[in-house]
């Protein structure tokens, strides 16, 4: 079998517009694959070179494959199976600053790089006062990116025109807005002069943005067919599903130089990204949790059984579409086809997603997920959500610890399972939802004070709340 490197596969020469920090499964699965299908359909014509941001990473196996390896899209879309390969040859390779930092600057000097892309987990967006020499490879990467900047200020005097775009895809609210704090506390901590912090300001550009796909990652279980059927050694294969969402909240102008949706990819340039965030954890984030303890109850184990069991698909389906996107202000046309993408990834056949997995710390998911759900839905209506109520009273009984002799895989914070542990055992059902509710702790709020909750919540636990 060949090995896959530049020599044995040919691949088209561009000049490196992209400068992307993290080489890991989601960045080589998404935006990489993206800048791909860009070149390919868009006339994009460019390339990407990955900065490793840790001391240690993959940066020598891509290396090794000249920047080449393979993403694997698996999943449903629009109801019909996908199981397609596409060869990613935008990547030109790493450079790790932690052994060659002089190299990791001089991409600052580039007069083509466009963009800043990131992802370096969600505490990667730091900074870090002890961090005071630039002249050695700063530990954060807000340090870097700031060290790369001066870089590029100063090699092109100032010029207006050579700053960048930058869009963080870490996931924390407003991520590019913290980027750009981070690197002026840099600034300031290094004494750099007034006129770069103002062109960091000016001339560049910090897009808040939300991500969205599942990349599983390596598919260790099944590399060696994979590998056959590719006719080259690819150790690096990125798993991901087919469906992929990018809001980018930035100048409308942003889409001529990043032409994403002319290239087909659903990559949106946004003035405020804030309702697409909300639609995210309402619907897929808030579907995921509302639909666990009812579905564990049931005896059902996965999110794909869930969904496709008549009883508790029909419940999800009814929660998602009459009690979530009601509540929800973005057009009915995109809330329904975000919700009928939802679905399908929920079905995806080549992912086995444990409920008992997305149960982790599930009080304060429930809060931040569907909970406000639940209170918008009585604002409008004066009434409660019949399913997210539903949903409600089977947390309480899953977080009992037991349900008909089953263990119900618990794993929260020991102060919450504690709780939880001495109401139900010597508490009636109505005085646990009620004690439950008062908990402001929990939801940041006194939440027996709606009128009418306690009581919702207490007969849908005395009906049948596994509802298969």
């Amino acid at each position: 079998m060949k090995a896959l490197n530049r020599t044995n596969m040919q691949a088209e020469k561009r000049p490196v517009k992209v400068l992307q920090f993290g080489e890991g499964n989601f960045l080589r699965g998404f935006v990489d694959w993206m800048i791909e299908e860009m070149n390919d359909k868009a006339e994009f014509n460019g390339n990407v070179q990955i900065v490793q941001p840790l001391d240690q990473g993959l940066g020598d196996m891509l290396n090794k494959q000249d920047g080449l390896y393979h993403v694997k899209l698996q999943g449903l879309q629009a109801g019909k199976t996908i199981n397609q390969t596409k060869l990613i040859t935008c990547v030109e390779g790493v450079i790790n600053p932690y052994t060659d930092y002089k190299a990791y600057l001089n991409q600052g000097k580039n007069a083509e790089l466009k963009f800043i892309i990131s992802n370096t987990t969600e505490a990667g967006i730091a900074f870090d006062e002890n961090d005071i020499d630039y002249s050695r490879t700063p530990n954060t990467f807000p340090g870097k990116l700031t060290a790369l900047l001066y870089e590029r200020f100063k090699a092109f005097e100032g010029a207006s025109d050579k700053g960048l775009v930058i869009i963080p895809c870490e996931l924390i609210d407003k991520n590019g807005e913290q980027l750009q704090i981070a690197i002026l506390k840099y600034a300031d901590l290094w004494k750099l002069s007034e006129s770069f912090k103002s062109w960091i300001k000016s001339n560049n550009t910090f897009c808040n943005t939300l991500v969205d796909r599942i990349v599983p990652g390596f598919p260790k279980d099944n590399i060696k067919e994979i590998q056959k059927d590719l006719g080259f050694e690819d150790n690096l294969v990125v798993m991901a599903e087919p469906f992929h969402l990018w809001v980018i909240e930035g100048p409308e102008e942003l889409e001529k130089i990043f032409p994403g949706s002319k290239a087909g990819l659903q990559i949106k340039f946004v003035k405020d990204q804030s309702p697409y965030r909300t639609r995210k954890v309402r619907i897929l984030n808030g579907a995921h949790t509302a639909l666990v303890p009812v579905a564990y109850l049931a005896g059902l184990r996965t999110v794909r059984e869930s969904v496709e069991d008549p009883k508790i698909g029909a419940f999800i389906r009814e929660t998602i579409y009459d009690e979530i996107i009601p509540t929800l202000d973005l057009s009915q046309e995109e809330l329904e086809q975000f919700a009928s993408d939802v679905l399908d990834r929920f079905k995806n056949p080549f992912i086995r997603h444990e409920l008992s997995a997305i149960a982790l710390n599930s009080i304060s998911k429930f809060k931040v997920r569907v909970l406000p759900s639940i209170l918008e839905y009585h604002i409008r209506n004066g009434s409660w959500p019949k399913n997210l109520i539903q949903s409600f009273a089977a947390l309480l009984l899953f977080y009992k610890g037991e349900h008909e002799g089953v263990k119900t895989p618990l794993n929260d914070d020991a102060e919450v399972i504690a709780l939880f542990e001495k109401l139900w055992s010597n508490q009636s059902e109505s005085a646990i939802v009620e004690e439950v509710l008062k908990k402001e702790s929990f939801w940041g709020e006194d939440l027996s004070q709606y009128q009418g909750l306690s009581k919702a919540i207490s007969e849908a636990m005395r009906s049948a709340v596994s509802i298969a």
